[in-house]
């Protein structure tokens, strides 16, 4: 079957512009909070470990009553007004240092700030992309989305490094900030009418059963909810090798850091790869059999790591490693993206992601501290081969049947 590239629109160029500077901002301060606390505060390793776990698992706590805040109310200006406020929070630490104020308070509030616009910038960002284009566009949409999110991946660290070898972190920072006022212009400039969301019973107010009706629709629904419990489990374990792999492959293996920076950043190139495959490998199988077969794959790969060995072999065995993840996460996550968008009634959408995301972030932070705790008992190699054990059963909560997408009505589609 042929696949024919097609616009989808001025609004949603727009749409993706503002994502692709906000995201090439993001990876271009990548680290840069840590360094800041290293170089600049000149903390010890327990605080670099409470900065990156405190903003992730407070972020998420602040962010849950958001969901709802953000499900009744117009996304665009919701969008603008996240934008805004992880650009005054992200600026506030340049203009600290510039005054000689900076502390590692602030970086912390910083962190939890960011955190929790981040999730609420999303969940309003899905919402208005399924009203924004067809439903058989999502696929092609969030296709676009992961390819600008590993285009970055791949370019903006080499570069933001570069920058903050000359310049010093707190530059890499204010390119941070900027390119965040930068994605509110952009999204300003979709243009175009949205009707208020109203819930049911009239005026919006912020009801206790709210704040929970995202996860009773994920734990209700009998396709997302063994996604759910997949994606939360996978970007855990995945997710908690990296401090281990960095201390073990810096430490014990005698790794440079240019040698561990080619590892890891060298194989981004597979993500972009994945998800350029995406729209036509679900044009030729279909998308169920694509999400099921490369959820799987992804679960495969990260046991490798816990054989890496000193030298050049090891050094390939790592990138041959990355590569064969970020590639099945490339072709996942677009998939897995459209999936969840097709099968979430557009009125729950804002608190259906908010809740993942919030569950996430959460789950993350708990873990990472736990594999802390575990690598100081059993070493990181354990740690790292115990997190891919675990893995290689996660595949058995994808959804092993197709369940039918909720339908867009057009007059909701089209009245943005």
């Amino acid at each position: 079957m042929v696949v024919v590239r097609r616009s989808l629109g001025r609004r949603f160029e727009w749409l993706w512009a503002a994502y692709a500077v906000s995201t090439f901002g993001t990876y271009l301060a990548f680290d840069a909070f840590r360094l800041i606390a290293i170089l600049v505060l000149h903390v010890g390793p327990t605080e670099v470990s409470v900065l990156a776990a405190a903003g992730l698992a407070v972020g998420a706590a602040v962010a849950v009553p958001l969901g709802p805040w953000v499900e009744f109310r117009r996304k665009r200006p919701v969008m603008i007004a996240m934008d805004l406020t992880r650009f005054a929070a992200v600026m506030s630490v340049p203009a600290a240092f510039a005054l000689g104020r900076l502390s590692f308070v602030q970086l912390l509030i910083v962190s939890v700030l960011v955190a929790a616009a981040d999730i609420s910038f999303k969940a309003a960002s899905g919402a208005y992309l399924k009203a924004l284009v067809r439903p058989e566009d999502l696929i092609v949409a969030n296709g676009r989305f992961e390819s600008t999110t590993w285009t970055a991946t791949v370019l903006g660290p080499p570069i933001g490094g570069a920058a903050i070898g000359v310049f010093g972190p707190v530059a890499a920072v204010v390119a941070n900030a900027v390119s965040y006022l930068l994605s509110a212009v952009g999204i300003r400039a979709i243009g175009g009418k949205e009707p208020r969301p109203v819930p049911e019973g009239g005026a919006p107010r912020l009801r206790a059963g709210d704040l929970l009706e995202g996860w009773r629709y994920i734990l209700a629904h009998p396709a997302l909810r063994p996604l759910f419990f997949n994606t939360i489990l996978v970007n855990g374990l995945i997710m908690v090798s990296s401090p281990l792999l960095a201390v073990l492959m810096l430490g014990r293996l005698g790794f440079t850091p240019w040698q561990y920076g080619l590892a890891f950043g060298a194989p981004c190139v597979g993500g972009l790869i994945g998800a350029r495959l995406a729209r036509p490998l679900v044009a030729r199988y279909g998308q169920h059999k694509v999400m099921l077969t490369a959820g799987t794959l992804r679960a495969c790969w990260p046991l490798g790591l816990a054989f890496v060995r000193p030298g050049p072999a090891g050094l390939v065995l790592v990138i041959v490693v990355q590569f064969g993840l970020v590639t099945c996460i490339g072709v996942f996550n677009p998939v897995f993206a459209t999936f969840r968008l097709a099968r979430t009634p557009t009125d729950r959408v804002a608190r259906t992601l908010s809740a993942w995301s919030v569950t996430s972030n959460a789950t993350i932070a708990a873990l990472t501290a736990l594999w802390g705790l575990l690598a100081a008992l059993t070493g990181p190699g354990t740690a790292v081969a115990i997190a891919g054990l675990l893995l290689l059963t996660t595949p058995l909560l994808l959804p092993r049947k197709e369940a039918e997408p909720v339908p867009v009505p057009d007059a909701v589609r089209n009245s943005t």
